[in-house]
């Protein structure tokens, strides 16, 4: 039998109705070097089209952000970032978002891995991604995080 998710969430586009209320998503100030804010990373969006800035839902309530892309050369799909809020943290609302986030990726990409990346201090990142079938594939991103994949 087929475990039931302990949280269902949604994930809604970062547009301009609930843009503002994502901006505000913030993580604990000991969290803050592992990710860039959410304005940062939607300055970023805005610039490059490639990115899929997303809110993570439960019900109407916004709990976190991720954003995603694929890149025609060299032919990755990249999970790039993804935070819970800090008010929100703790609740397993982390495993489900990546759950989440795989199955949108499989469903709007044709590619058989997605890429992340993270810091080697990220521990409980790392655990987190690794108990749901990331592996570490020995490469570096350009800021120096270690890359891992996830083949589907």
């Amino acid at each position: 039998m087929e475990q039931k998710p302990f949280h269902v969430l949604r994930l809604e586009p970062i547009d301009s109705k609930n843009r503002q209320e994502a901006e505000h998503l913030a993580v604990f100030s000991e969290q803050s070097g592992f990710i860039e804010s959410v304005a940062e990373c939607l300055q970023e969006a805005d610039q490059l089209a490639l990115w899929r800035p997303v809110g993570i839902y439960d019900g109407s309530t916004l709990v976190g952000f991720a954003m995603y892309g694929y890149f025609p050369a060299p032919g990755q799909l990249w999970l790039d970032r993804l935070l819970i809020d800090k008010a929100y943290q703790g609740r397993g609302y982390g495993r489900e978002a990546i759950l989440a986030l795989l199955d949108r990726l499989r469903g709007e990409y044709d590619s058989p891995v997605v890429y992340l990346s993270v810091y080697p201090e990220n521990a409980h990142a790392i655990r987190l991604y690794q108990q749901i079938g990331f592996r570490f594939n020995g490469k570096y991103d350009t800021k120096g995080e270690s890359i891992m994949e996830y083949a589907f």
